[in-house]
């Protein structure tokens, strides 16, 4: 594999892989929601719309692939020029940022699910539960500027 090939894959899977996740998050949050909703409906109460924070919460995820992908791009020219092992850190760097980012998505759209059921029911909760999604947000926060730093320190 060319050095450049390996960027291209790594840059490629921060956003795909971090998308991948927040996609089946939202989909397992919104599920959820629909679900809420209509035992909601049928005893015949407002649907609560507050829920769409939680079908919301895992799409984040996304942004924190795009802002490692850039990451990537933006130093790829220096490290590429340095040796194809450097560009390995790079390609790594971008799979293994995505993998964890994108299933840090996937169990906060699960986690969210949970939540959107439990306030339907009760209509109590909301802060707490949001406290339970940004925890598990912080571990894809915390991928991210691990990763970055890392690789930073490639160019530095």
């Amino acid at each position: 594999m060319t050095p450049e090939l390996a960027v291209a894959i790594g840059y490629a899977s921060a956003i795909g892989l971090s998308a991948f996740g927040s996609a089946i998050g939202t989909g397992l949050a919104g599920l959820s929601a629909v679900g809420a909703g209509k035992r909601c409906f049928l005893q015949q109460e407002p649907f609560p719309f507050i829920l769409m924070a939680f079908v919301g919460a895992p799409l984040t995820q996304t942004i924190y692939g795009f802002l490692l992908m850039n990451a990537i791009l933006g130093i790829a020219p220096e490290v590429i020029e340095k040796s194809a092992q450097s560009a390995a850190f790079l390609f790594s760097g971008g799979v293994g940022g995505g993998l964890a980012i994108g299933m840090a998505a996937i169990m906060q759209g699960r986690a969210a699910a949970a939540a959107c059921d439990a306030l339907a029911d009760t209509g109590k909760g909301f802060v707490n539960f949001m406290m339970i999604l940004g925890v598990i947000e912080s571990v894809a926060l915390f991928v991210m500027i691990f990763i970055i730093v890392i690789l930073n320190q490639l160019v530095a």
